[in-house]
């Protein structure tokens, strides 16, 4: 079981390299978006880290950053993110399933529902929390597939659809992404360290 200790401000460390995040976001010829952002620990940091630890500290994660307003909650039948004061699921997901591929451990939720997807039988999409042991150290993926997003109306959405997806939703879910693998790695002991976002494997299609 891995645990945080107790928050002690620290002093960023200039000197120490920066912390590398690879992020890549594009929205494919089917409209749905895909989107991924990973990093790596020394395996010595990362012992005990599996997708439940991980999927939990995420769940904690978008709670916090959002200053309660979203609240993500266990239900019978998966999680949904609800918005404060309303009750209304932006999004939905089933139970998460468990994979196990190539060495990779991961959980996968698929998004069932919610404000924020389009209605009909369109592809919803699927959120996976994975963990990848790669010689000396362990690879913390974040990956959404196949989402189709209800700000882009439909399978051909308009110019003005995708700026406004791009700025908006597809914008927050970088930044959440981005920060809560920067905190994971200084909590588990890499210090406070600049972070360079590198370009990510993915993919090709339109950059949102």
């Amino acid at each position: 079981m891995v645990s945080f200790p107790a928050e002690v401000p620290m002093p960023r460390n200039d000197a120490a390299p920066p912390l590398e995040i690879a992020c890549r976001q594009v929205l494919l010829e089917d409209s749905s978006v895909f989107s991924v952002q990973w990093t790596t620990l020394p395996r010595s940091l990362a012992a005990g880290v599996t997708p439940d630890w991980f999927l939990d500290r995420y769940l904690a994660w978008i709670r916090s950053f959002t200053l309660t307003l979203v609240r993500p909650c266990r239900t019978d039948d998966g999680i949904e993110f609800r918005l404060a004061g309303t009750g209304k699921s932006l999004l939905s997901f089933t139970a998460p399933r468990r994979l196990r591929e190539a060495g990779e451990e991961s959980l996968s939720l698929a998004i069932c529902g919610g404000v924020l997807v389009q209605p009909g039988p369109s592809r919803r999409g699927e959120l996976a929390f994975a963990v990848t042991p790669e010689r000396e150290e362990v690879r913390l993926t974040i990956r959404l597939g196949d989402y189709s997003p209800r700000l882009l109306g439909t399978p051909s959405p308009s110019r003005l659809r995708k700026i406004l997806y791009r700025f908006t939703q597809a914008a927050i879910h970088k930044v959440v992404t981005i920060r809560f693998l920067a905190r994971i790695c200084r909590k588990l002991g890499e210090g406070s360290r600049a972070v360079r976002v590198i370009r990510g494997e993915g993919p090709q299609g339109e950059e949102i």
